[in-house]
């Protein structure tokens, strides 16, 4: 399931969940409105990973957890550290940002 935050508790949530993987994105970008579907519907094909939506032009503090610089940005965090992030609108740069912390 993809969890959207609407308040900045990010970090907590990372702290919380052992493998997580956050869309960075915003309303006006093309490529995070294409990539969210893709996102949504892999948070179904990962057991034990956290699915979260960001909304980075909302929520600074938990943009500040990956140092967003470009949208869409994907991060994957792993006990609760940044492990790796791409920005990308490519799904199969996403996998195998996920399958870095899912199959480890």
């Amino acid at each position: 399931m993809l969890q959207e935050l609407n308040t900045d508790t990010l970090q907590e949530l990372v702290e919380n969940n052992d493998k997580v993987i956050v869309q960075y994105g915003a309303t006006w970008c093309g490529s995070c409105r294409i990539m969210k579907p893709k996102m949504k519907r892999l948070s179904g094909e990962y057991e034990g990973v956290s699915f979260v939506y960001v909304d980075a032009e909302k929520l600074p503090e938990s943009r500040k957890l990956a140092q967003v610089t470009n949208l869409p940005t994907f991060a994957a965090f792993k006990s609760g550290k940044l492990i790796n992030q791409s920005q990308t609108n490519k799904e199969e740069v996403l996998k195998s940002l996920i399958d870095e912390i899912a199959n480890n």
